[in-house]
C-alpha cells in the first residue's frame, strides 16, 4: 500500500481561562509522496472563521509558532468562554502523486476551564466542595482525595449547565479529620488541574462521624491494565506448567511400562 501524506491533530485541547494555548497540527511526511510546492495553512473554526484573518473575533490574538515543513501549529492567545469548540487545520499542497489539492486534519476540541472552587459549603462546615467551570463536558473526571483514597461524593448530580451554556462539575464530600485533601480534574489518565484544602485541627473532644469512613483508592486505569496483563500472564504460565508436568507424568508412565512390561 501507498503511504499518504497526512495532517494530524489531537482530539481534545484543554486551555484554563484568559491564558494562550497551543493548537497543534502536525504534517506527517510519507516516503512514497513527496511535497512539491510549500504548502498554504489555514485555520477554521466550527463556524468556518478563519484564525489567520487579521481582522474578525482572532484579530491580535494568533501567533504563529516556530514553523517548519511539518509543524503548522498555532497559539491562541487570551482564551475565552467563546473560544471552546472545534478546529481544523488544512494546507492547500500539491504532491507528485495527487497533484494540487487541500488537506485536512480530524479536528481538535478546545475545551476552557475556569479557576477551581474548592472550599467549605456556606451552609455546613463539615462538607467540603470542589467545583469548576467548563465550555463543555467532555469525559472529564472531577474527584476529591485524602490521604490516596477517592472520596465519595455527597452530590446527587455531577455537572449542571449555566445561562450562558457553562457546565459546571462539582464534588461534596464530607470531611474526614485534619490534613490535605486535594481536588482534581482528569481527563482519563490526563490531569488538567487541581486545587488544595487543608484542614485544621478539630476542637478538643469533637468528634466528625467521617473521620474514618472507608474510602476508595486511587487507581489509574493504566495500573489496572497493567495488572490484568499480569494476571493473564500468570495464568498462562500456571497453565503451561502444569501442562508440562502431566506430559512428563505421561511420558514416565510409558517408559516404565516398556521396561517392565515387554510389549511385543
Amino acid at each position: 500500500a501507498v503511504a499518504l501524506i497526512t495532517v494530524q491533530q489531537p482530539p481534545v485541547v484543554t486551555a484554563p481561562l484568559g491564558h494562550d494555548v497551543l493548537l497543534p497540527c502536525e504534517l506527517q511526511d510519507s516516503q512514497d509522496e513527496e511535497i512539491q510546492t510549500s504548502p498554504v495553512l489555514y485555520w477554521v473554526d466550527e463556524e468556518k472563521h478563519k484564525l489567520l484573518n487579521s481582522d474578525g473575533k482572532y484579530a491580535g490574538r494568533i501567533e504563529r509558532t516556530n514553523q517548519t515543513s511539518s509543524n503548522k501549529s498555532i497559539v491562541l492567545k487570551n482564551v475565552q468562554w467563546s473560544d471552546g469548540g472545534t478546529y481544523e487545520c488544512k494546507l492547500s499542497i500539491r504532491t507528485n502523486l495527487r497533484g494540487s489539492f487541500r488537506l485536512k486534519g480530524n479536528n481538535t476540541m478546545l475545551i476552557i476551564y475556569d479557576t477551581m472552587n474548592f472550599n467549605l459549603t456556606n451552609h455546613n462546615d463539615t462538607l467540603l466542595r470542589c467545583e469548576v467551570n467548563m465550555s463543555k463536558d467532555f469525559d472529564f473526571a472531577l474527584s476529591v482525595i485524602k490521604d490516596g483514597c477517592v472520596l465519595q461524593s455527597s452530590d446527587s448530580a455531577a455537572g449542571r449547565v449555566t445561562d450562558q451554556g457553562i457546565v459546571t462539575l462539582s464534588q461534596t464530600v464530607s470531611l474526614r479529620g485534619e490534613g490535605k485533601y486535594e481536588c482534581q480534574l482528569q481527563l482519563r489518565d490526563d490531569l488538567i488541574t487541581t486545587s488544595t484544602f487543608y484542614s485544621k485541627p478539630t476542637a478538643a473532644g469533637e468528634d466528625r462521624e467521617n473521620a474514618t469512613a472507608a474510602c476508595s483508592p486511587v487507581i489509574s486505569s493504566e495500573f489496572l491494565l497493567t495488572f490484568i496483563h499480569l494476571l493473564i500472564f500468570l495464568s498462562t504460565e500456571m497453565f503451561i506448567q502444569t501442562l508440562c508436568t502431566e506430559m512428563w507424568r505421561h511420558v514416565i508412565q510409558v517408559k516404565l511400562l516398556n521396561v517392565f512390561c515387554k510389549v511385543d
